[in-house]
């Protein structure tokens, strides 16, 4: 491409409200009554073809367990195989192509979202994944746009990076290659944007790529397949399999081409590939990127001269809000002995008011948790709450998977900082609070740092800079996204960079240059103009 190429500046997508009477929730209604009046027959995309099999399995909307959304195709080892072909095959013209015409496919799929696919996307979000109105439009709306946006930026910016000095007679340059093979992205069911940008951030860079969603995203996924498509992305760039875990990893960490994986997920699942590839690492081209954002155990640290309502504000929002599902729900608080008395009260009214039911109706505030099994484990450890001696419920604590997988948002209090529930990743809509003495302040800071094996997010309420400080300090490797005075969920693209370490993950920032880093390899290009014609130096003189 000849001369200069400016990139629109991106700005972050504005967040539509729903409220009620309003043309904007009309419209996303319609839209669900419509996805719910059809069945579909989802097929995996392998080399731009839809490829169906013998074996359909059906989808339910987590909240209403008994309605059918129709079925997807689940394949075996052989659709895996064919899906890495199909990226190897693609491979070569798409790494070729002039990266401002990749950065076109996803700054157009960035505008059909924003236009004619937003109520689809968000439709089908809160059907697939049981998120409200307002949760869907955040994540598979604004934050999805955000991400192809910001990320396009940042892409220019790290092909714009040169060697700063060249010699007399030599031109030096820096060629961003994308990875040498292929590249799994590896996806969750909580977030459809999360689903969409770890197979599209290696894709932008040059890469091809072969995705696997969870299961019970796969609805949503498939707008995402068909918003690619309508964008213009070529053939075998980014191919989808719905095949199980087990059979699709032995395939792919087996392979000699395998170049780095994508992954968010739980940190069971990431340690396991991590093991995988290092005993497989001989059977690789080049060592593969591993690039992974696994569990939390967020926190909510708060100081005696913090604002009880915001407070409660904060606990409500950070840990309830699409039933506790995010990366950064918060699920463990420390709250202060003096403010507890006060606190106590109006977090147990206000939880035990939020409204539950289906994404269907605005009102809404809790919906279902995600499947069966996730509803389980969560039930599992109210239950156990409810008979410990140094546990109790004070809200919440009821479930019900009748009609869908519906969960209370529970409040555990605890007299030990390290009940099971203060360490183990729960994800789901359950916090638990211990009180500390206020003159123990910073001891607290100290178990709360060596409480968990995750450091995700989390917050630190206070109003004296010191305190502040001081938790910061302290608490410095216990977070990766750690936010002062505001509740630990709702990073934004371009604003806060997401990622965590420790037992969280790699830290590579979702959302970042850093991340996409990950998926190119340089290359140095010194060429000499005048080369040298004999091989004595001046001293030989």
């Amino acid at each position: 491409m000849n001369g200069i190429v400016t990139i629109p500046k991106p700005t972050n997508e504005a967040v539509r409200a729903y409220a009620p009477n309003t043309v904007e929730t009309q419209n996303l209604k319609n839209k669900l009554q419509e996805l719910r009046s059809e069945t579909v027959d989802i097929p995996m995309y392998i080399g731009g073809k839809e490829v169906y099999t013998d074996v359909k399995i059906t989808m339910h909307p987590p909240h209403d367990i008994k309605h059918n959304l129709g079925t997807y195709n689940k394949g075996g080892s052989e659709h895996v195989e064919q899906a890495i072909e199909a990226a190897l095959a693609a491979k070569e013209s798409w790494a070729n192509m002039p990266w401002e015409s990749r950065a076109a496919i996803f700054l157009k799929a960035a505008d059909l979202l924003a236009g004619p696919y937003r109520d689809r996307m968000n439709a089908a979000t809160m059907l697939a994944q049981s998120k409200n109105a307002m949760q869907a439009e955040i994540d598979a709306a604004c934050e999805m746009i955000d991400f192809f946006k910001f990320n396009i930026q940042y892409i220019s910016q790290i092909y714009a990076e040169q060697p700063p000095e060249n010699s007399p007679g030599v031109w030096n340059q820096l060629e961003y290659r994308p990875l040498e093979g292929f590249v799994f992205a590896l996806s969750p069911f909580n977030f459809t944007s999360i689903a969409a940008n770890l197979c599209a951030s290696p894709a932008m860079m040059g890469n091809t790529v072969v995705w696997k969603p969870a299961e019970t995203q796969i609805y949503s996924a498939q707008v995402i397949m068909e918003l690619y498509k309508e964008a213009g992305l070529p053939d075998g760039v980014i191919n989808i399999v719905y095949v199980d875990g087990p059979t699709t990893g032995d395939v792919i960490f087996n392979h000699r081409d395998f170049a780095g994986i994508h992954f968010t997920g739980s940190t069971g699942v990431f340690r396991h590939i991590w093991k995988t590839i290092g005993n497989n690492i001989d059977k690789y081209r080049s060592y593969p990127r591993i690039v992974g954002e696994t569990g939390g155990k967020d926190f909510v640290m708060v100081h005696k001269s913090a604002d009880v309502d915001v407070i409660n504000t904060a606990l409500v929002r950070g840990s309830f809000e699409f039933q506790g599902q995010k990366c950064s729900a918060a699920s463990r608080a420390y709250i202060p002995k003096s403010m507890w008395t006060e606190l106590k009260p109006k977090l147990v009214e206000t939880v035990n008011s939020l409204k539950m039911g289906p994404t269907e109706d605005f009102s809404n505030f809790i919906n279902a948790v995600i499947d069966k099994r996730a509803y389980d484990k969560i039930s599992n450890y109210i239950e156990t709450a409810k008979t410990d001696s140094d546990a109790e419920v004070i809200a919440g604590g009821e479930h019900s998977d009748e009609s869908g997988y519906f969960i209370r948002p529970t409040v555990i209090e605890t007299s030990d900082a390290k009940y099971t529930t203060m360490c183990e990743e729960i994800f789901g809509p359950v916090l638990t609070i211990f009180v500390y003495d206020d003159d123990k302040y910073e001891e607290t800071l100290h178990i709360l740092d060596q409480t968990s094996e995750y450091a995700l997010t989390g917050a630190i309420f206070a109003q004296d800079r010191n305190d502040i400080n001081t938790a910061l300090n302290i608490l410095r490797n216990a977070a990766g996204n750690f936010y002062v005075n505001d509740k630990p969920t709702g990073a934004v693209v371009g604003q806060q960079p997401f990622g965590g370490a420790r037992g969280s993950g790699t830290n590579d920032k979702a959302g970042a240059k850093a991340n996409l880093m990950r998926w190119t390899s340089m290359r140095t290009i010194k060429e000499n103009f005048v080369p040298p014609s004999s091989y004595e130096y001046p001293f030989h003189s």
